[in-house]
């Protein structure tokens, strides 16, 4: 870990290892500053757990070092986590006009607006923040405004790319800032961290004009209604559907409470371009002509409280499928999300739509090319593959010794390593606290390794719950033992088995009392180990066994 002012550290909160959360903090002497707070969607174990965050324990106890949080783009996994690390960790946020704006919808949600400094960064600025003099290059993804960051720093300049792909026919006409890229390099770059997400694709990622031509086809052959489904947050891809639209005459209809925040702030930004006309209420397409109406909907990854899928179940307020309907997923699977899209598309099927879910989509990362061509233009001396899992990161390590660097100088981190740089040497430093934190509900951190232990135990084989009145003065049972169970066996067809149980705990009460054990630890502990054996051969089953013993 450094302790010098004379040492600069790049350490990964977030987004090394995992797909989303994506969070690094550059750190010099008692200056810091932090690129993205994304989060990321709970893996399969983590139930009932909403969104995960990274952990900035180590951020919160150096707050008085931290200049300000600056955000490569308006993605979920690169913003999402904001709202809860600023009601901690209040500094100023950096990034672009439509970034910010994504940004704000958020932070009034959590009546946070008037208490967080956001700075728009203009092109060719230059912010400092302590030793960090920040500005950006702009990059193509999916959505527009994304940047990546140029960070000098005292023992070098460090080029941050934040997720990107290099487009030649962008949907809104903005390249890449190659010639930039370029001419760090020829300044000197010490260290690039740069976005893994493609490192095992091949070949370059085709230009997202590709899916217009194909959404446009669609949009002209479709004979009825037309509900596209994508992520709301891709601003490129709902602009060549509007524009699809308005060249066959459909108006369109916004069902979906993100996408109808996204869509209100890109107009206002100007950075969708949309007729006055084609836009219109949900309330309106029952009036109109099916085949002059589209819907364009969230739900594209099968999420059960999105739109899509509750048209699929018949359960959306205002929308239903009927037959006839064309409805396109213009998106690719992020995984684990793979058995809910199959049950939404069954569902769409089954509601007589004609679903299309297959060959309307291109990634906004990079493919292998384009990491190389990073690479070449910004001649590192050290590299540090991010934004991946594992091997994602190490196929991306491999290109760049592929390209010239040197092995040595290749670092593949985990979560909270430090990597040290001084005097033009780097090295690993140590380890901060890092990981992550679970939301559920209004719940920030408070769902652990515990916490989820228990409710796997409990979806597995339920819980019982044993309840029984000992006297004050004798100790003896003075009412129950009642069972009662929950998830565990159906009572009525138990009976046999729960009197059995009930006779066990009583006659393991009197055994104990009778020893003079009266502690409630001890006793709770005999009756769940008892129990606990007597139903596993019985039921080959592990509820959870929860004894409450009171006193009268």
């Amino acid at each position: 870990m450094p302790k010098s002012k004379s040492r600069l550290a790049i350490v990964p909160l977030g987004g090394v290892g995992e797909i989303g959360k994506n969070m690094t903090l550059y750190w010099y002497g008692n200056d810091m500053i932090v690129v993205d707070a994304g989060l990321k969607f709970p893996e399969e174990e983590m139930l009932g757990v909403d969104i995960v965050i990274p952990d900035i324990t180590f951020l919160v106890e150096n707050k008085e070092k931290v200049r300000g949080i600056f955000v490569t783009h308006g993605h979920e996994d690169h913003i999402g986590g904001l709202p809860y690390i600023l009601k901690t960790l209040n500094v100023p946020v950096y990034g672009t006009r439509l970034t910010l704006g994504l940004i704000e919808n958020k932070l009034k949600e959590h009546n946070l607006l008037d208490t967080v400094k956001m700075h728009i960064i203009g092109d060719n600025q230059q912010i400092q923040a302590g030793v960090f003099s920040v500005e950006y290059f702009y990059v193509n993804h999916s959505i527009p405004d994304t940047v990546g960051f140029a960070i000098h720093t005292p023992e070098g300049l460090v080029v941050h790319t934040g997720d990107f792909k290099f487009d030649q026919t962008p949907v809104d006409g903005r390249q890449a800032d190659l010639q930039k890229l370029a001419g760090y390099g020829s300044q000197g770059v010490l260290a690039l961290v740069a976005d893994s997400t493609n490192a095992e694709r091949p070949g370059f990622t085709p230009s997202e004009k590709s899916v217009g031509k194909t959404i446009d086809h669609l949009v002209a052959q479709a004979p009825g209604r037309i509900i596209l489904s994508t992520f709301a947050s891709n601003i490129h891809r709902v602009q060549q559907v509007i524009t699809a639209a308005e060249r066959y005459g459909r108006k369109v209809a916004i069902v979906g409470r993100s996408m109808v925040n996204n869509i209100q702030t890109s107009i206002q930004l100007g950075y969708l371009n949309v007729l006055p006309s084609t836009l219109i209420d949900v309330d309106e397409i029952g009036r109109m002509d099916p085949d002059k109406v589209l819907i364009l909907s969230t739900g594209s990854q099968g999420e059960p409280m999105s739109a899509l899928t509750r048209m699929a179940r018949s359960a959306h307020r205002k929308v239903e499928i009927m037959p006839g309907d064309t409805v396109i997923l213009a998106s690719h699977p992020i995984p684990g999300n793979e058995k809910f899209i199959s049950r939404t598309i069954d569902q769409l099927f089954k509601a007589g739509a004609n679903v299309i879910y297959q060959g309307v989509h291109v990634s906004g990362h990079g493919s292998q090319e384009e990491l190389k061509l990073m690479i070449n233009l910004t001649r590192p001396k050290y590299f540090l593959p991010v934004h991946g899992e594992f091997r994602m990161q190490r196929t991306h390590a491999n290109l760049a010794i592929d390209l010239g660097v040197d092995p040595d100088n290749i670092f593949i981190t985990e979560l909270g390593d430090v990597v040290e740089f001084e005097g033009d040497r780097a090295r690993f430093g140590g380890k901060v606290p890092a990981g992550t934190v679970m939301i559920d509900g209004l719940g920030v951190g408070d769902v652990g390794n515990i916490v989820l232990r228990d409710r796997k135990l409990l979806s597995q084989d339920g819980i019982l719950v044993v309840v029984v009145t000992l006297s004050k003065t004798s100790g003896t049972i003075l009412s129950g033992p009642d069972i009662i169970s929950r998830g565990f066996v159906y009572v009525r067809e138990s009976e046999a088995l729960l009197d059995e149980a009930t006779k066990l705990v009583e006659s393991t009460l009197v055994r104990m009392v009778s020893d003079n054990i009266s502690e409630w630890s001890s006793l709770k502990t005999a009756v769940r180990d008892t129990l606990g054996r007597y139903l596993y051969e019985q039921t080959r089953r592990r509820p959870m066994i929860l004894p409450i013993i009171m006193e009268a």
